[in-house]
């Protein structure tokens, strides 16, 4: 039964899109029919959530059936913790990008709305995967309708921005398909049948100089999505020129499947390779927490800004992730999750005052807060989530981060900690100075003395998201007591190699588990 329900809330999205093929071409009732699939799917991922059986390291909800036997390829799909959280937060987000309407869809809605849709059900599969194979493909799928959304229905340099974003993630996806058809190989060779079961490839034995290679292949793609410093000059770029529905799914969920695909390939396939880059990896991470940090300062584009601090965040969520510590694993995957909810909030409100007034530059405003209220409080505390207050859902995955990072064997981790706590310092600055340019002062301008304060479209796009800033800082324990059994078999998985330094150390198949 539940693994039905899996796979119609994965797949759902998608034929929902399919049935747009038959309707005018400007129906009034579109957008409407995709905010009511999107609550379908919202709601069918609460229930998989509560139903999750915590405490449970295995998948769960699985559907595992032949598709290339001949290539050992299976149709295979399931959820352990990890996945999860990151399932429920792109079935959440993408609800309230769906009731955003950009200033381009005229005449398009069906095919903004259906972009939509295909990129909801593209991120779920990616997420829901037990196949390398199926993955891959749901990862390369993505690109299509995030290609659109931005290319027909973004700003004026859209065309520039699209194609850097597709160039930068389908390069670094070809290393990928590199080693991942490298393991699929080895594991034919060690096992004598082909599999691309990412259980069976966790079973492959390979040579650290070799591990050491295959591991890079699958970082660089991860890095470019996630993004890394150097990988990281796409982003900005993609956030301006997006509409506010592909911010707010760019930001809260197809970065977070960068660092989705460290823990789900690169530490479970590569534990020792991961060893041997974990400080130059935490290294770069620690290198764009600080230099994010001071870009976010000096921008006067408000989606620049947050664009630049998602550099910052992701960067603290890398350096918890190669921590190679429980704690730090624990508390990257659940800033994932307060990243998301934050980021995406701030592109909605964005979105809602650049509706009105057709400018993010942050000198065309100052002292709104007189005019909208409501806006300028909610605004406020979203804010305050990101930069993590504690209390909310900014300050927890932060700090077990940092607690991981000190502990951490595969670093020196109070010099790397001591670093990150810049970016900490950095971040509130620059969001409290936008706070500060916005929302208090004189209001200078006529134009925003006309500005109207939140209706209800935007009320129920940004209700979950701030309800979850206050759940996920109070409640921490909702989503740490899902995802514990799955970080804790990624770490014993990790353990054994946490002081591995040498890289012309050969492992036989007897010391790997």
């Amino acid at each position: 039964m539940m693994n039905t329900l899996l796979l119609v809330t994965v797949f759902l999205p998608l034929f929902a899109s399919g049935l747009l093929w038959f309707a005018p071409k400007k129906s009034k009732w579109i957008h409407g029919y995709g905010a009511g699939v999107s609550v379908v799917i919202a709601a069918l991922s609460v229930v998989l959530f509560w139903k999750f059986e915590s405490g449970n390291p295995d998948f769960q909800f699985v559907t595992d059936m032949d598709w290339i036997s001949s290539f050992g390829i299976r149709f295979s799909m399931g959820m352990d913790g990890l996945s999860l959280v990151l399932f429920v937060l792109t079935s959440l987000l993408t609800f309230s990008a769906m009731l955003c309407k950009p200033d381009r869809a005229q005449g398009q809605i069906k095919k903004y709305v259906a972009s939509l849709l295909v990129l909801e059900s593209m991120i779920l599969g990616t997420f829901a995967a037990m196949d390398a194979f199926l993955f891959y493909v749901f990862w390369e799928a993505m690109l299509l309708p995030m290609f659109l959304l931005i290319g027909i229905f973004g700003g004026a340099n859209r065309i520039y921005a699209t194609m850097k974003f597709f160039l930068y993630t389908f390069f670094g996806s070809i290393f990928m398909l590199i080693g991942m058809i490298s393991l699929y190989l080895l594991y034919a060779k060690q096992f004598g049948h082909y599999s691309t079961s990412i259980a069976d490839l966790y079973q492959v034995v390979t040579p650290l100089k070799i591990q050491l290679w295959l591991c890079l292949s699958f970082l660089l793609a991860f890095a470019v999505k996630v993004p890394i410093f150097p990988f990281h000059t796409w982003l900005p770029d993609a956030h301006v020129e997006a509409p506010t529905a592909g911010s707010v799914v760019l930001a809260g969920v197809l970065l977070k499947m960068g660092t989705y695909g460290m823990l789900r390939f690169v530490l479970p396939l590569f534990p020792m390779a991961a060893t041997v880059f974990a400080p130059w990896i935490c290294g770069l991470a620690l290198i764009g927490i600080v230099y994010g940090a001071f870009l976010a300062w000096g921008q006067s584009d408000m989606k620049k800004i947050i664009a630049y601090s998602s550099v910052s965040h992701m960067g603290f969520i890398v350096l918890g992730i190669f921590s190679l510590t429980h704690t730090g694993i624990s508390g990257a995957v659940f800033q994932m999750l307060a990243h998301g909810i934050t980021t995406g909030a701030l592109f909605l409100l964005i979105g809602y005052i650049y509706s009105q007034r057709h400018t993010r530059v942050i000198g065309e405003y100052g002292g709104i807060a007189k005019v909208v209220p409501k806006y300028s409080a909610v605004f406020f505390l979203v804010l305050l989530g990101s930069i993590g207050l504690p209390g909310l859902c900014g300050f927890v995955g932060e700090f077990l981060i940092f607690i991981g990072g000190v502990a951490s064997q595969a670093f020196t981790g109070w010099k790397y900690v001591s670093v990150a706590v810049l970016g900490v310092v950095l971040g509130a600055g620059y969001m409290l100075k936008l706070y500060e340019k916005v929302f208090l002062g004189s209001l200078d301008h006529e134009e925003n003395k006309t500005l109207q304060d939140l209706n209800l479209r935007a009320y129920v796009a940004l209700f979950l998201p701030v309800v979850f800033v206050f759940v996920l800082g109070l409640f921490p324990n909702l989503v740490f007591e899902k995802i514990e059994s799955s970080v804790s078999r990624l770490g014993e998985k990790v353990s054994h190699y946490k002081v591995v330094r040498s890289a012309s150390l050969f492992v036989d198949q007897g010391e790997v588990q």
